[in-house]
């Protein structure tokens, strides 16, 4: 859950690779040192690098950690703060799907793919945010992931801001989907009570919504490949 103004490079970072971090120990353990780590711009044809660097700038603010800046959130329902990596890989041993919360302008600077690439490989299946840079909102969609936005800065305070309503956020969209079509979005509180509010699915185009019904581009041009 972040702010305002997020970067492609808060997302996926091209800096310094940190020793203690989630891609460090994984090249430690390759049996790299640290003087060969580089950075991630350097390392951004590994993906098993690049992943690991999702979300882990050392100025991200995520606001489930209060006070806090770089690469750790908090696993529900366990409270437990860990990297954003590690907690993604126990949503994935649980069989969670992800969900990023966010304020206005997200994604905005460079038209950085590994945001988008690392997002979807963290287990993320949907953004919700106030407004997107265009360009990493289509990279998103590039990748089967869905952006959510909704209309009023309270939505994102309400669905996530107190601890009894960070159970789980869903959008409920039945029927065929169709460019900007509006979706309920509900978080199910702690305590069994429902918090329901709209967004619009940032599909823009129907070739969006074609990229997004196959999971993404690359889907899309195999399954036209084998139909042909």
């Amino acid at each position: 859950m972040v702010g305002d103004s997020v970067t492609t490079d808060h997302i996926s970072p091209a800096g310094d690779i940190a020793l203690d971090s989630p891609a460090g120990r994984w090249l430690r353990e390759c049996g790299v040192e640290k003087k060969d780590f580089n950075s991630y711009g350097s390392r951004r044809g590994n993906d098993l690098v690049m992943v690991r660097g999702t979300f882990a700038n050392i100025r991200l603010k995520n606001l489930l950690v209060p006070g806090s800046e770089g690469n750790i959130t908090v696993h529900f329902p366990s409270g437990e703060k860990v990297s954003v990596f590690d907690a993604s890989e126990r949503y994935r041993a649980e069989g969670t799907p992800l969900v990023v919360l966010a304020g206005k302008e997200y994604g905005t600077g460079s038209s950085r793919d590994w945001a988008a690439k690392g997002t979807l490989l963290l287990g993320v299946r949907a953004v919700l945010a106030e407004s997107y840079e265009r360009i990493h909102r289509s990279n998103l969609v590039g990748m089967g992931v869905l952006p959510l936005q909704y209309e009023r800065h309270a939505a994102r305070r309400d669905a996530s801001g107190s601890p009894a309503a960070r159970r789980s956020t869903s959008p409920d969209s039945t029927g065929k989907l169709t460019p900007r079509q509006r979706v309920t979005v509900s978080a199910k509180r702690e305590d069994g009570s429902v918090l329901s509010f709209q967004a619009v699915m940032r599909l823009d185009t129907p070739v969006e919504v074609d990229y997004y019904r196959n999971g993404g581009i690359l889907q899309t041009v195999l399954r036209k490949l084998m139909r042909s």
